[in-house]
């Protein structure tokens, strides 16, 4: 794997303004000299427990323990691994990245996917030409245009128009200097099946969706027929060496400060539908690409905000998406490798309108309400099963059991209490009974069991009927229409597990002394240079933390070791805790005071274990040392 030199990376970090970086994802405020805080963009807070470096590029909460360097913190939110984030920040601060040696292997991997890549950028350019200044695109203008799309933002998504000819990306890409065989890796040529092999354009004669990854590279095209006659309503890039759908999510390149500043990303299921919100003043909006969420598109949206609005009409198409994307939600949400959990929220539209419809018949102050009234995906489920023809008994008694699944796996709460009263309400029964079934495991089982039978039979009768499509639906595939809370900040940290690790009061003691001594280099380099680092730290990670600091205190970031995210982690956690600190040297001999009396305290143990040998002077040295403690504290 290729790899970029140390000055390369350090006029990276040199360049980026972390706190401009930080503050697309939260709002900060001045908190110290070289510190600000906001809420942590990690977890849900509402006390701020989340603090910034600007000067060191550092991070640290309090809360869940998150923390890093600049590059880290590109990891975590966007999902990035260290080589792509160094990428992204060197692209973003216009820096020029030099690379160390590499296998000659990677080296050709590396230069065939950005000759891919620079490949489709181009066309991309091509198309919207073609969509702007070509006649044959009049047709294509005036379809968008009548949705209510306007030209600015048609250009801001780089949407085109594909002539009809079959050869001119062909042509102007060998002229170019591109190979057939990187034409068909890019996914841009198709070879004819008459036996001849010869090459033709893949994408013809329709209006042409550029989809690019979280960084706005183009890896492939979505493509909209025009004509009637024109089959399949849907073309799209197949999956290859550069473009993979089931990773991919509409818009996200252009939605990910928005969302990130929201809180919230809206996902719809038409490429126009983002377009059409994002001109009505809803940018965080995305569309999923395919007929299911897919665990990889579900890390995606979770990487743009905490909660996903899920736009769709209240039809059966529309009940159906929801389940899909519930199942793929559940996948998420149930490994515990994953971070962020996503709170899945369901917005109700009108029937047969999806939300380019509802922008352009009833104006975005209309969808921004509807947005606004997004319900939790219990409530959604318990309302799926109040619907319908309930004058029955039977069909009474089946609503009540599935509504009570959906209610079950909810604790104390106030949207439980408020969907036990709704059930009762709509059946007309009292609330104990709701509770009692929801006791009830075997019944609620019984009735699911009931409903999926039920639901798979329906789902027979609608593949057997004659398909119709909307207007702009989900976009098909290929050739086939388819649709650390905070326990003080001495206390706790974020293990690499994730999960909240309490400090022991010899850990926590080791970290105030490197925080310290963070807090007033100059003393704490002395301090440092002259410890035995094996003997006075006891905790392995605090003790690497100190080994790498040892000569850094005035540049504590400048050469974290790429990749090492736990050192990272707990260097931005000390820096962050010495800018809280109103540190002198007072209170810094007062630390390495009680990190001595920790040490002692180890050998007085292992002296004890080993038969009693040097207890006597070992005592001795503690009760000094204790003393020396018992001063300064009075």
């Amino acid at each position: 794997m290729a790899r970029y030199t140390q000055e390369s990376r350090e006029r990276v970090r040199d360049a980026i303004d972390f706190a401009e970086l930080v503050g697309a994802r939260t709002e900060l405020k001045r908190a110290g000299q070289n510190r600000l805080q906001g809420l942590c963009p990690f977890h849900e807070e509402r006390t701020p427990s989340f603090g910034i470096d600007p000067v060191e590029k550092l991070y640290h909460c309090f809360g869940c323990g998150a923390g890093g360097d600049v590059f880290s913190f590109v990891m975590e939110t966007e999902g990035l691994d260290f080589g792509a984030a160094l990428e992204s920040l060197a692209e973003r601060a216009g820096v020029e990245l030099e690379r160390e040696s590499e296998d000659p292997r990677d080296a050709a991997k590396r230069v065939r996917r950005e000759r891919l890549l620079a490949l489709l950028e181009r066309t991309a350019a091509y198309y919207v030409r073609v969509l702007w200044e070509g006649g044959e695109a009049a047709g294509a203008r005036e379809y968008l245009l009548a949705r209510g799309l306007d030209e600015a933002t048609l250009r801001e998504f780089r949407v085109g128009y594909s002539p009809s000819r079959w050869d001119r990306v062909l042509m102007a890409s060998r002229k170019a200097g591109y190979s057939e065989e990187e034409l068909l890796a890019a996914g841009l040529s198709s070879r004819s099946r008459d036996g001849s092999g010869r090459l033709f354009d893949r994408f013809r004669g329709r209006i042409m969706f550029p989809l690019a990854d979280e960084r706005g590279r183009v890896l492939g095209f979505g493509a909209r027929a025009l004509g009637s006659g024109q089959q399949p309503k849907y073309l799209n890039t197949s999956d290859g060496e550069v473009f993979h759908k089931g990773r991919m999510v509409y818009g996200a390149d252009l939605a990910r400060a928005a969302a990130a500043k929201a809180g919230r990303v809206v996902l719809v299921e038409g490429y126009t539908d983002v377009i059409a919100l994002r001109q009505a003043g809803v940018p965080e909006a995305v569309c999923s690409m395919g007929t299911a969420l897919t665990t990889q598109q579900v890390d995606a949206l979770a990487r743009l905000a905490p909660r996903v609005l899920f736009c769709q009409d209240p039809d059966a198409a529309g009940q159906k998406a929801i389940g899909r994307g519930l199942e793929g939600l559940a996948e998420h949400n149930a490994d515990r490798r994953t971070g962020t959990k996503v709170d899945f929220r369901i917005v109700r539209l009108p029937a047969g309108q999806d939300p380019a419809d509802v922008v352009q018949a009833s104006g975005a102050d209309a969808m921004r309400r509807l947005l606004d009234g997004a319900i939790p995906v219990p409530h959604f489920e318990v309302e799926r099963a109040l619907e319908g023809d309930l004058t029955g008994t039977d069909a009474r008694d089946a609503a009540l059991s599935l509504a009570a699944e959906s209610i079950a796996p909810l604790g104390p709460s106030v949207l439980r209490s408020e969907l036990v009263k709704l059930v009762s309400d709509r059946l007309n029964v009292p609330s104990t009974l709701v509770e009692s079934v929801i006791a009830d495991p075997a019944r609620r089982r019984r009735a699911a069991q009931a409903a999926e039978t039920a639901a798979a039979a329906a789902a027979e009768r609608r593949r057997r009927a004659p398909a119709t499509g909307s207007d702009d639906g989900p976009a098909p595939w290929d050739d086939a229409p388819v649709v650390h809370e905070d326990p003080g900040p001495e206390e706790g940290f974020r293990g690499p597990n994730g999960a909240h690790k309490v400090l022991d009061r010899r850990e926590q003691t080791e970290r105030a002394f490197l925080s310290y001594c963070l807090a007033l280099p100059a003393e704490g380099e002395q301090r440092l240079g002259d410890a035995d680092l094996e003997q006075l730290f006891a905790a392995p990670m605090t003790r690497r933390a100190a080994e790498y600091l040892r000569g850094r205190l005035r540049t504590p970031a400048a050469d974290l070791p790429p990749g090492d995210e736990a050192l990272a982690r707990l260097v931005a956690e000390l820096v962050i805790r010495a800018g809280q600190l109103e540190a002198t040297p007072a209170k810094l001999e007062l630390e390495a005071l009680q990190l001595d009396l920790s040490r002692l305290d180890r050998l007085i143990a292992g002296a004890r274990v080993s038969g009693g040998e040097g207890m006597r002077e070992l005592a001795t040295q503690r009760q000094v040392v204790l003393d020396a403690i018992r001063h300064r504290l009075n």
